[in-house]
């Protein structure tokens, strides 16, 4: 029987540092309760196989009043552990190869989009305007969004598919 091949990673956690000393017995003076504080947290970590890396100070910027914005400054505390996977367990899934028949579906699809593109007209809203420019551009006022131009286009466009 033959083993499999392990493939080990790290798994990493990061806590608040504590910022309260803890009370404990024989513990005086607030450096102290610190230091137990941060002391009682790395024990409890360290039996969940957690292994203590570094303590970091990372910016945090946070929400002040409605519009505002603040950088905090934060203490935490980076812990990993091990993560073993077996590599016999992993099996890469191939997906099948593309056929013709969907290549021919797509592109026809992109064609009768196109050709709807094309036959759309646009019939400007209730209450829509052209405005005259100094220099003899044509431009839309924001309601009606078109053209002279773009209009008769458009009356052209219905005439023709009346006929139809």
């Amino acid at each position: 029987m033959t083993r499999g091949k392990i493939m080990s990673g790290w798994e990493y956690k990061v806590v608040p540092a504590p910022t309260k000393g803890v009370k404990g017995k024989g513990v005086k003076g607030p450096e102290a309760r610190f230091a137990h504080a941060l002391e009682a947290m790395m024990n409890d970590m360290g039996r969940e196989g957690w292994e203590f890396q570094r303590a970091e100070t990372l910016p945090s910027i946070e929400r002040s009043g409605l519009t505002g914005s603040t950088t905090e400054w934060r203490n935490l505390l980076v812990f990993r552990r091990t993560v073993s996977d077996p590599i016999d367990e992993f099996e890469p899934e191939l997906l099948p190869p593309p056929t013709e028949a969907l290549e021919t579906e797509a592109s026809t699809t992109d064609v009768e989009a196109e050709d709807e593109h094309v036959d759309a007209t646009f019939a400007p809203g209730e209450g829509a305007t052209q405005m005259a420019s100094d220099n003899g551009v044509e431009e839309t006022s924001p309601v009606s969004g078109m053209t002279a131009s773009l209009k008769n286009l458009a009356n052209q466009r219905g005439s023709a598919d009346a006929k139809d």
